[in-house]
């Protein structure tokens, strides 16, 4: 992990110690090394950071271009080196950097919605982490978030917010990826229902939205 990343992430696990009350289930469900592609539900910005503080590996990020106009959130992702991504817009270069990821054996994280959710519940997700499984085979880590979007309001009182990252056990999408335009479409809707249920199954009631 190069010096910059190893500083960010220690200074994030070093804050989120000190500043929120954060509970971590399901810690040995996580591998000792990739390749993995690591999901997870998007309710606040500090999503992202939050996972990224709590693995024991070094991960590749991939966030929406829109975040890097976020006060604080744009200059971590900066500093980290997050893969931008242009919502609704068909990057060959990103999907060329993501399974070079993957195919090296690193770990890769998104968060399947593309979006953080208006609502904080799951919305439909999109295709994009079960295309990259299929594509390269790699394991998937599902992660349930809960309690982000308190973070600001707690803290503006002076108060640690509760916070909760549930991990669940990896699976495999059932591959290859099909050849044929309707074969392939199905399969990916498959996928992409499979990785949500995964990631439904660690969050609240509350969270869980469509996939309750």
């Amino acid at each position: 992990m190069r010096l910059s990343r190893r500083i960010l992430v220690g200074a994030l696990r070093v804050a989120f110690r000190a500043l929120t009350d954060i509970q971590v289930t399901g810690r040995d469900n996580l591998p000792t090394r990739g390749p993995l592609i690591v999901v997870f539900n998007h309710i606040a910005h500090l999503d992202g950071p939050l996972v990224l503080s709590q693995m024991p590996f070094e991960v590749e990020g991939i966030a929406l271009a829109d975040l890097y106009r976020v006060p604080v959130t744009g200059q971590l992702l900066r500093l980290y080196g997050a893969i931008p991504v242009h919502r609704d817009q068909l990057d060959r270069s990103l999907l060329r950097q993501a399974l070079a990821v993957v195919a090296s054996g690193g770990v890769l994280a998104l968060a399947p919605e593309a979006r953080q959710s208006p609502t904080l519940a799951l919305e439909r997700g999109r295709t994009g982490a079960a295309y990259l499984a299929l594509r390269s085979d790699a394991p998937i880590l599902p992660i349930g978030i809960a309690g982000t979007e308190t973070v600001y309001a707690a803290w503006r009182h002076l108060r640690r917010p509760r916070l909760n990252l549930s991990i669940g056990p990896v699976f495999r999408l059932k591959g290859p990826l099909q050849r044929g335009h309707g074969t392939r479409h199905a399969q990916l809707e498959a996928g992409r229902a499979e990785i949500m249920r995964r990631i439904a199954a660690l969050l609240p009631r509350r969270y869980r939205g469509i996939y309750a």
